[in-house]
Protein backbone atom coordinates (compact mmCIF):
# COMPACT_ATOMS: atom_id res chain seq x y z
CA UNK A 1 0.00 0.00 0.00
CA UNK A 2 0.99 3.50 -1.01
CA UNK A 3 2.30 6.29 1.73
CA UNK A 4 -0.22 9.07 1.82
CA UNK A 5 2.75 10.74 1.15
CA UNK A 6 3.38 8.63 -2.19
CA UNK A 7 -0.29 9.48 -3.26
CA UNK A 8 -0.41 12.96 -2.64
CA UNK A 9 3.51 13.00 -4.38
CA UNK A 10 1.65 11.08 -7.34
CA UNK A 11 -1.28 13.44 -7.56
CA UNK A 12 1.58 16.65 -7.76
CA UNK A 13 3.44 15.46 -10.22
CA UNK A 14 -0.04 14.64 -12.11
CA UNK A 15 -0.81 17.77 -12.26
CA UNK A 16 2.17 19.90 -13.03
CA UNK A 17 2.50 17.69 -15.82
CA UNK A 18 -1.17 18.17 -16.97
CA UNK A 19 0.06 22.03 -16.37
CA UNK A 20 2.46 21.73 -18.55
CA UNK A 21 1.10 20.20 -21.64
CA UNK A 22 -1.45 23.12 -21.44
CA UNK A 23 1.09 25.98 -20.92
CA UNK A 24 3.66 24.67 -23.85
CA UNK A 25 1.48 26.18 -26.66
CA UNK A 26 1.47 29.28 -25.15
CA UNK A 27 5.20 28.98 -23.75
CA UNK A 28 5.62 28.41 -27.67
CA UNK A 29 3.78 31.56 -28.87
CA UNK A 30 5.92 33.69 -26.90
CA UNK A 31 9.00 32.39 -27.72
CA UNK A 32 8.49 33.15 -31.41
CA UNK A 33 7.03 36.69 -30.91
CA UNK A 34 10.03 37.18 -29.44
CA UNK A 35 12.41 35.60 -31.94
CA UNK A 36 10.64 37.61 -34.78
CA UNK A 37 10.70 40.66 -33.13
CA UNK A 38 8.22 42.82 -35.48
CA UNK A 39 5.44 40.44 -35.51
CA UNK A 40 2.19 42.42 -33.56
CA UNK A 41 -0.05 40.15 -31.31
CA UNK A 42 -3.17 39.49 -32.89
CA UNK A 43 -6.24 38.65 -30.94
CA UNK A 44 -6.28 34.92 -31.34
CA UNK A 45 -3.04 35.08 -29.84
CA UNK A 46 -4.20 36.46 -26.34
CA UNK A 47 -7.10 34.47 -26.51
CA UNK A 48 -4.92 31.73 -26.47
CA UNK A 49 -2.64 32.72 -23.81
CA UNK A 50 -5.73 33.91 -21.51
CA UNK A 51 -7.28 30.48 -22.00
CA UNK A 52 -3.79 29.30 -20.98
CA UNK A 53 -3.60 31.54 -17.99
CA UNK A 54 -7.34 30.50 -16.80
CA UNK A 55 -6.20 26.50 -17.41
CA UNK A 56 -3.30 26.96 -14.87
CA UNK A 57 -5.57 28.85 -12.41
CA UNK A 58 -8.42 26.12 -12.48
CA UNK A 59 -5.52 23.66 -11.99
CA UNK A 60 -3.76 25.10 -9.06
CA UNK A 61 -7.65 25.26 -7.91
CA UNK A 62 -8.34 21.39 -8.03
CA UNK A 63 -4.72 21.23 -6.48
CA UNK A 64 -5.81 23.13 -3.64
CA UNK A 65 -8.95 21.65 -3.38
CA UNK A 66 -7.32 18.11 -3.31
CA UNK A 67 -4.65 18.48 -0.73
CA UNK A 68 -7.89 20.48 1.63
CA UNK A 69 -9.67 17.27 0.92
CA UNK A 70 -6.84 14.91 2.09
CA UNK A 71 -6.18 17.30 5.13
CA UNK A 72 -9.88 17.11 6.09
CA UNK A 73 -9.91 13.18 5.80
CA UNK A 74 -6.91 13.22 8.16
CA UNK A 75 -8.70 15.34 10.70
CA UNK A 76 -11.81 13.83 10.59
CA UNK A 77 -10.95 10.66 11.04
CA UNK A 78 -8.63 11.59 13.89
CA UNK A 79 -11.47 13.05 16.02
CA UNK A 80 -13.10 9.72 14.94
CA UNK A 81 -10.79 7.78 16.28
CA UNK A 82 -10.35 9.80 19.13
CA UNK A 83 -14.18 10.18 19.89
CA UNK A 84 -14.30 5.93 19.57
CA UNK A 85 -11.67 5.14 22.05
CA UNK A 86 -12.80 7.87 24.74
CA UNK A 87 -16.36 7.29 24.72
CA UNK A 88 -15.97 3.45 24.58
CA UNK A 89 -13.95 3.33 27.76
CA UNK A 90 -16.17 5.89 29.44
CA UNK A 91 -19.06 3.86 28.79
CA UNK A 92 -17.84 0.53 30.11
CA UNK A 93 -16.89 2.56 32.83
CA UNK A 94 -20.91 4.04 33.37
CA UNK A 95 -22.36 0.90 33.02
CA UNK A 96 -20.31 -1.16 35.33
CA UNK A 97 -19.96 1.89 37.93
CA UNK A 98 -22.86 3.88 37.29
CA UNK A 99 -25.54 1.23 36.29
CA UNK A 100 -23.26 -0.69 39.24
CA UNK A 101 -23.89 -4.09 36.95
CA UNK A 102 -21.57 -6.81 38.23
CA UNK A 103 -20.99 -9.35 35.02
CA UNK A 104 -18.18 -7.70 33.05
CA UNK A 105 -18.06 -10.77 30.99
CA UNK A 106 -21.41 -10.27 29.95
CA UNK A 107 -21.09 -7.25 29.03
CA UNK A 108 -17.77 -7.91 26.63
CA UNK A 109 -19.83 -10.84 25.02
CA UNK A 110 -22.37 -8.88 24.07
CA UNK A 111 -20.51 -6.30 22.63
CA UNK A 112 -18.54 -8.93 20.66
CA UNK A 113 -21.93 -10.16 19.67
CA UNK A 114 -23.05 -6.55 18.10
CA UNK A 115 -19.63 -6.72 16.16
CA UNK A 116 -20.02 -10.00 14.28
CA UNK A 117 -23.40 -8.57 13.40
CA UNK A 118 -22.69 -5.76 12.17
CA UNK A 119 -19.61 -7.16 9.92
CA UNK A 120 -21.75 -9.92 8.84
CA UNK A 121 -24.46 -7.45 7.60
CA UNK A 122 -21.52 -5.44 5.89
CA UNK A 123 -20.04 -8.38 4.21
CA UNK A 124 -23.19 -9.46 2.61
CA UNK A 125 -24.01 -6.40 1.55
CA UNK A 126 -20.71 -6.45 -0.10
CA UNK A 127 -19.10 -2.88 1.43
CA UNK A 128 -16.47 -4.94 3.06
CA UNK A 129 -15.09 -8.36 2.42
CA UNK A 130 -13.89 -10.46 4.67
CA UNK A 131 -12.29 -14.17 4.84
CA UNK A 132 -14.20 -17.40 5.40
CA UNK A 133 -14.14 -19.12 8.84
CA UNK A 134 -12.30 -22.62 8.09
CA UNK A 135 -11.14 -25.13 10.76
CA UNK A 136 -7.10 -24.43 9.57
CA UNK A 137 -7.53 -21.13 10.20
CA UNK A 138 -9.56 -21.13 13.79
CA UNK A 139 -6.54 -23.22 14.89
CA UNK A 140 -4.04 -21.32 14.07
CA UNK A 141 -5.77 -18.04 15.42
CA UNK A 142 -7.25 -19.69 18.66
CA UNK A 143 -3.93 -18.83 20.88
CA UNK A 144 -4.59 -15.30 20.05
CA UNK A 145 -8.16 -15.30 20.51
CA UNK A 146 -7.79 -16.84 23.87
CA UNK A 147 -5.22 -13.52 25.07
CA UNK A 148 -7.68 -11.56 23.16
CA UNK A 149 -11.06 -12.68 25.35
CA UNK A 150 -8.64 -12.40 28.55
CA UNK A 151 -7.51 -8.79 27.70
CA UNK A 152 -11.27 -7.92 27.56
CA UNK A 153 -12.60 -9.67 30.59
CA UNK A 154 -9.68 -8.41 33.21
CA UNK A 155 -10.08 -4.95 31.39
CA UNK A 156 -14.15 -4.82 32.37
CA UNK A 157 -12.59 -6.53 35.82
CA UNK A 158 -9.98 -3.44 36.61
CA UNK A 159 -12.41 -0.98 35.37
CA UNK A 160 -15.05 -2.06 37.75
CA UNK A 161 -12.63 -1.02 40.47
CA UNK A 162 -10.54 1.76 39.21
CA UNK A 163 -11.11 5.00 37.85
CA UNK A 164 -10.43 6.03 34.48
CA UNK A 165 -7.25 8.37 35.00
CA UNK A 166 -5.43 5.55 36.87
CA UNK A 167 -6.09 2.79 34.18
CA UNK A 168 -4.75 4.98 31.75
CA UNK A 169 -1.48 5.34 33.52
CA UNK A 170 -1.63 2.00 34.66
CA UNK A 171 -2.30 0.96 30.78
CA UNK A 172 1.44 2.01 30.32
CA UNK A 173 3.04 -1.16 32.19
CA UNK A 174 1.68 -2.65 28.64
CA UNK A 175 4.41 -0.90 26.97
CA UNK A 176 7.45 -1.65 29.17
CA UNK A 177 6.43 -5.77 29.30
CA UNK A 178 6.04 -5.44 25.19
CA UNK A 179 9.40 -3.83 24.93
CA UNK A 180 10.92 -6.74 27.18
CA UNK A 181 9.08 -9.46 24.78
CA UNK A 182 10.53 -7.84 22.07
CA UNK A 183 13.58 -7.55 22.76
CA UNK A 184 13.83 -11.46 24.20
CA UNK A 185 10.85 -12.51 21.46
CA UNK A 186 12.09 -10.43 18.05
CA UNK A 187 16.15 -9.72 19.30
CA UNK A 188 14.96 -5.85 18.69
CA UNK A 189 17.12 -3.48 20.46
CA UNK A 190 15.64 0.14 21.93
CA UNK A 191 17.56 2.64 22.69
CA UNK A 192 18.30 4.98 25.64
CA UNK A 193 15.27 7.46 24.98
CA UNK A 194 12.78 4.64 24.80
CA UNK A 195 14.26 2.82 28.16
CA UNK A 196 14.15 5.91 30.01
CA UNK A 197 9.99 6.73 28.91
CA UNK A 198 9.54 3.59 30.04
CA UNK A 199 11.58 4.14 33.64
CA UNK A 200 9.40 7.06 34.04
CA UNK A 201 6.22 4.87 32.91
CA UNK A 202 7.06 2.46 35.90
CA UNK A 203 7.50 5.69 38.29
CA UNK A 204 4.25 7.12 37.66
CA UNK A 205 2.63 3.48 37.72
CA UNK A 206 4.45 3.16 41.32
CA UNK A 207 4.10 7.00 42.60
CA UNK A 208 0.15 6.69 41.17
CA UNK A 209 -0.74 3.75 42.71
CA UNK A 210 0.77 5.05 46.49
CA UNK A 211 -1.28 8.65 45.86
CA UNK A 212 -4.52 7.04 44.75
CA UNK A 213 -7.47 7.98 47.13
CA UNK A 214 -10.09 4.79 45.98
CA UNK A 215 -7.01 2.39 45.77
CA UNK A 216 -8.57 -0.93 45.66
CA UNK A 217 -6.26 -3.85 45.22
CA UNK A 218 -8.57 -6.33 43.67
CA UNK A 219 -8.89 -3.54 40.51
CA UNK A 220 -4.83 -3.16 40.40
CA UNK A 221 -4.54 -6.97 40.24
CA UNK A 222 -6.94 -7.47 37.66
CA UNK A 223 -5.06 -3.98 35.69
CA UNK A 224 -1.80 -5.59 35.92
CA UNK A 225 -3.19 -8.95 34.65
CA UNK A 226 -4.64 -7.18 31.68
CA UNK A 227 -1.43 -5.09 30.74
CA UNK A 228 0.33 -8.49 30.42
CA UNK A 229 -2.32 -10.30 28.61
CA UNK A 230 -2.37 -6.76 26.09
CA UNK A 231 1.34 -7.40 25.41
CA UNK A 232 1.11 -10.68 24.87
CA UNK A 233 -1.40 -10.51 22.83
CA UNK A 234 0.50 -7.70 20.96
CA UNK A 235 3.63 -10.24 20.69
CA UNK A 236 1.61 -13.35 19.71
CA UNK A 237 -0.44 -11.80 17.32
CA UNK A 238 2.72 -10.55 15.56
CA UNK A 239 4.10 -14.38 15.42
CA UNK A 240 0.92 -16.18 14.18
CA UNK A 241 0.18 -13.59 11.75
CA UNK A 242 2.52 -14.99 8.95
CA UNK A 243 1.02 -18.49 9.71
CA UNK A 244 -2.42 -17.46 9.65
CA UNK A 245 -2.07 -15.76 6.27
CA UNK A 246 -0.67 -18.95 4.94
CA UNK A 247 -3.68 -20.79 5.91
CA UNK A 248 -6.65 -18.25 4.37
CA UNK A 249 -7.68 -18.85 1.19
CA UNK A 250 -6.87 -15.63 -0.54
CA UNK A 251 -3.64 -15.62 1.43
CA UNK A 252 -4.49 -12.31 3.14
CA UNK A 253 -5.32 -11.44 6.21
CA UNK A 254 -7.18 -7.40 6.07
CA UNK A 255 -8.41 -5.93 9.70
CA UNK A 256 -11.92 -6.59 8.77
CA UNK A 257 -11.37 -10.43 8.48
CA UNK A 258 -9.42 -10.15 11.78
CA UNK A 259 -12.03 -8.04 13.77
CA UNK A 260 -14.67 -10.80 12.48
CA UNK A 261 -11.88 -13.79 13.69
CA UNK A 262 -11.79 -12.40 17.30
CA UNK A 263 -15.52 -11.29 17.66
CA UNK A 264 -16.99 -14.69 16.28
CA UNK A 265 -14.59 -16.91 18.22
CA UNK A 266 -14.91 -15.10 21.41
CA UNK A 267 -19.02 -15.75 21.39
CA UNK A 268 -18.49 -19.83 22.67
CA UNK A 269 -15.35 -18.96 24.89
CA UNK A 270 -17.61 -15.83 26.36
CA UNK A 271 -20.38 -18.15 27.18
CA UNK A 272 -18.41 -20.75 28.60
CA UNK A 273 -16.58 -18.24 30.72
CA UNK A 274 -20.32 -16.79 32.19
CA UNK A 275 -20.99 -20.34 33.67
CA UNK A 276 -17.11 -20.51 35.11
CA UNK A 277 -17.90 -16.82 37.10
CA UNK A 278 -21.86 -18.06 37.82
CA UNK A 279 -22.71 -15.03 35.65
CA UNK A 280 -25.93 -16.40 35.15
CA UNK A 281 -27.64 -16.40 38.63
CA UNK A 282 -26.87 -12.15 38.75
CA UNK A 283 -28.18 -12.09 35.40
CA UNK A 284 -31.38 -14.11 36.33
CA UNK A 285 -31.74 -11.30 39.39
CA UNK A 286 -30.86 -8.08 38.29
CA UNK A 287 -33.51 -5.84 37.27
CA UNK A 288 -31.50 -3.70 35.01
CA UNK A 289 -32.00 -6.11 32.06
CA UNK A 290 -35.42 -5.20 32.19
CA UNK A 291 -34.78 -1.62 31.34
CA UNK A 292 -34.72 -0.18 28.16
CA UNK A 293 -31.90 2.41 28.79
CA UNK A 294 -29.94 -0.19 29.82
CA UNK A 295 -29.70 -1.86 27.06
CA UNK A 296 -29.48 0.92 24.92
CA UNK A 297 -25.78 1.87 26.53
CA UNK A 298 -25.02 -2.13 26.10
CA UNK A 299 -25.80 -1.63 22.64
CA UNK A 300 -24.18 1.84 22.39
CA UNK A 301 -21.14 0.25 23.44
CA UNK A 302 -21.01 -2.33 21.18
CA UNK A 303 -21.14 -0.17 18.15
CA UNK A 304 -17.88 2.11 19.89
CA UNK A 305 -16.07 -1.02 20.45
CA UNK A 306 -16.45 -1.58 16.69
CA UNK A 307 -15.58 1.98 15.67
CA UNK A 308 -12.86 1.72 17.04
CA UNK A 309 -11.56 -0.67 14.96
CA UNK A 310 -12.79 0.68 11.51
CA UNK A 311 -11.67 4.66 12.96
CA UNK A 312 -7.93 3.31 13.48
CA UNK A 313 -7.98 1.31 10.62
CA UNK A 314 -8.90 5.03 8.64
CA UNK A 315 -7.42 7.11 11.09
CA UNK A 316 -3.96 4.79 10.14
CA UNK A 317 -4.61 4.72 6.27
CA UNK A 318 -5.10 8.66 6.10
CA UNK A 319 -2.20 9.58 8.47
CA UNK A 320 0.55 6.82 9.15
CA UNK A 321 1.91 4.83 12.12
CA UNK A 322 3.79 7.71 13.74
CA UNK A 323 1.24 10.46 13.58
CA UNK A 324 -1.44 7.01 15.13
CA UNK A 325 0.92 6.08 17.61
CA UNK A 326 1.66 9.92 18.91
CA UNK A 327 -2.37 10.70 18.89
CA UNK A 328 -2.58 7.67 20.54
CA UNK A 329 -0.36 8.77 23.43
CA UNK A 330 -1.74 12.09 23.66
CA UNK A 331 -5.47 10.85 23.59
CA UNK A 332 -5.47 9.32 27.20
CA UNK A 333 -5.07 13.05 28.27
CA UNK A 334 -8.15 14.43 27.69
CA UNK A 335 -9.42 10.45 28.67
CA UNK A 336 -8.40 11.02 31.81
CA UNK A 337 -9.31 14.69 33.01
CA UNK A 338 -12.69 13.50 31.69
CA UNK A 339 -12.65 10.37 33.89
CA UNK A 340 -12.19 12.90 36.85
CA UNK A 341 -14.70 14.96 36.11
CA UNK A 342 -17.55 12.80 34.65
CA UNK A 343 -17.38 10.35 37.83
CA UNK A 344 -16.75 12.54 40.72
CA UNK A 345 -13.34 10.97 41.59
CA UNK A 346 -11.58 12.22 44.45
CA UNK A 347 -7.88 13.19 43.83
CA UNK A 348 -4.92 15.07 45.35
CA UNK A 349 -2.33 17.29 44.35
CA UNK A 350 -0.08 14.53 44.62
CA UNK A 351 -2.12 11.89 42.54
CA UNK A 352 -2.77 14.22 39.79
CA UNK A 353 0.36 14.85 39.38
CA UNK A 354 1.44 11.51 39.07
CA UNK A 355 -0.96 10.61 36.89
CA UNK A 356 0.28 14.05 34.53
CA UNK A 357 3.95 12.34 34.48
CA UNK A 358 2.42 8.99 33.51
CA UNK A 359 0.50 10.54 30.39
CA UNK A 360 3.56 12.76 29.77
CA UNK A 361 5.89 9.38 30.24
CA UNK A 362 3.26 8.04 27.43
CA UNK A 363 3.76 10.97 24.87
CA UNK A 364 7.96 11.12 25.54
CA UNK A 365 7.76 7.02 24.59
CA UNK A 366 5.94 7.57 21.62
CA UNK A 367 8.01 9.95 20.41
CA UNK A 368 11.17 7.88 20.88
CA UNK A 369 9.51 5.08 19.15
CA UNK A 370 9.13 7.66 15.96
CA UNK A 371 12.90 8.16 15.81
Amino acid sequence: MDSPNGERSLINHQFNGLVDQLSSPVRREIASRTSLGMKTPSNNDDTELESGRLEKDREKAVRNKKGLTLHNQALLSGLAYCFSSCGMILVNKYVLSSYDFNAGISLMLYQNFVAVVVVSVLSVLGIITTEPLTWRLIKVWLPVNVIFVGMLVTSMFSLKYINVAMVTVLKNVTNVITAVGEMYLFSKHHDNRVWAALFLMIISAISGGFTDLSFHAIGYTWQFINCFLTASYSLTLRRLMDTAKQVTKSGDLNEFSMVMLNNSLSLPLGILLIFVFNEVDYLSETPLLRLPTFWLVMTFSGFLGLAISFTSMWFLHQTGATTYSLVGSLNKIPLSVAGILLFKVPTSLENSASIFFGLLAGVLFARAKMR
